[in-house]
């Protein structure tokens, strides 16, 4: 693996800037830089479609940092998604659905920013009913994998409105990205 792609899927608001989801790009530009060839992809500015399919099919892992809106990806993310994922480059038909996808070999990991505490997560009775970040990002999974991409472990950052430990959340994606890609 030599070649990665950074989205950055964040929707601007005007009470969300995304000030951590362009710090955690930074962070991942920085970390990965020494050893890969970066390209980054900042959604709220505007995209080619045909510039960011080449940027897929250039990529050896693709990386989505993205904020959780409503127990998903950002609207803009889907609407990116929507109009790059082109049928007959990223996937085809298949009798086996959902096995169609071109894209195979290369990998795919979600780095997310959620309101939700972790603890939400943890057992039967909290919020998600011991669901895991991934279990309720399975929309998000599914799509990547009907392109033909395989996941990398994910990373996310809890509490981010009521506790925005910035440094925390930079330094455990650090951790994350040396251990995910040996460096």
């Amino acid at each position: 693996m030599k070649n990665i792609l950074i989205i950055n899927g964040h929707d601007l608001f005007p009470y969300n800037e995304g000030r951590l989801n362009m710090t955690l790009t930074t962070v991942m530009q920085e970390t990965l830089s020494s050893t890969f060839t970066v390209k980054t992809s900042i959604l709220q500015n505007g995209w080619d479609a045909k510039e960011e399919q080449e940027k897929f099919l250039w990529a050896d892992c693709v990386i989505f940092q993205m904020p959780v809106y409503w127990f998903g990806a950002p609207a803009l993310l889907k609407r990116y998604m929507e109009e790059v994922y082109a049928y007959g480059l990223f996937y085809k038909g298949s009798p086996d659905y959902g096995r169609g996808g071109l894209l195979k070999g290369k990998k795919y990991m979600l780095s997310t920013t959620w309101n939700s505490p972790a603890d939400a997560f943890k057992d039967a009775g909290g919020f998600f009913d011991g669901r895991s970040v991934d279990d309720v990002l399975v929309a998000m999974h599914k799509t990547q994998q009907f392109i033909g991409m395989e996941p990398l472990p994910s990373y996310s950052c809890h509490d981010v409105v009521k506790h925005p430990d910035i440094q925390a959340f930079s330094d455990g994606l650090k951790a994350h990205l040396k251990q995910v890609f040996a460096l």
